[in-house]
């Protein structure tokens, strides 16, 4: 059954991926307090003036950190050297979330894009 929202799609993942990734939502809400919490492909994303602005998910072995963009991890190249990541995700510890400077630039970054 698919979640209707982030507080169902949290409740269905096992601990320890369930609190970092609640760290990583506050991270995601003290930037974007104004964002919409919604369920995008699945997974838990933000959206503002309509448009997905990030996303996260839980995986067996990781978490993911969705920018919805296939450019912002390639831009941000020199700040993810300690990280394994995709066009279209980032992947970190199970047990750690980003650091929240991380964040604000991914953030930035996606804003930048849609010209939010």
């Amino acid at each position: 059954m698919p979640a209707d929202d982030i507080d169902d799609y949290l409740a269905g993942v096992a601990e320890p991926k369930r609190t970092t990734l609640e760290q990583l939502r506050q991270q995601i809400l003290a930037v974007l307090p104004d964002a919409e919490e919604c369920i995008s492909y699945g997974m838990p994303a933000f959206r503002l003036d309509g448009k997905v602005v990030v996303g996260f998910a839980a995986f067996k072995n990781h978490l993911s950190y969705l920018p919805h963009s296939g450019s912002v991890l390639t831009a941000l190249a020199t700040e993810l050297t300690d990280y394994v990541y995709t066009a279209g995700s980032l992947h970190f510890p199970v047990d750690q979330t980003l650091p929240t400077q991380l964040v604000e630039k991914l953030l930035a970054t996606r804003l930048a894009q849609l010209g939010l």
